[in-house]
């Protein structure tokens, strides 16, 4: 199985971006999927995750409200809109993809069993 995310770059302070992260490979069905990020010296952060069953969504503090995160389970695509973007948000940005089910809220990297190679988000002021 592969993720595959694409849709960074860079953009100007208050503009906005859609990242996409598309599965391929053996056929699976996954549980959930969310996304992280990297900025440079830090260690990786969730950002957004999904629960395919009942829609469920979760963010971190930092992103709820200017971040919203959606997806096609049958396709095992997610999305992550991103608005409003702030020099912070500039980080590489990872999606990720959970098979079994779990109670957990899928903010940690152990949550997750593949991994995409990430996309380069870069907010200038």
């Amino acid at each position: 199985v592969q993720l595959q995310a694409s849709g960074g770059g860079l953009v100007q302070a208050g503009g906005s971006l859609r990242l996409s992260c598309a599965a391929s490979g053996r056929t699976f069905s996954s549980y959930a999927m969310g996304w992280f990020r990297q900025a440079p010296g830090k260690d990786r952060e969730f950002v957004a995750s999904i629960r395919w069953n009942g829609g469920n969504t979760y963010y971190a503090d930092s992103v709820k409200g200017q971040f919203a995160i959606s997806g096609d389970n049958a396709r095992n695509t997610v999305y992550l809109q991103m608005n409003s973007l702030k020099p912070e948000d500039t980080a590489v940005y990872y999606c990720a993809a959970r098979l079994g089910s779990t109670w957990s809220r899928l903010r940690e990297q152990y949550d997750y069993d593949y991994w995409g190679q990430g996309t380069q988000v870069t907010v200038s002021s």
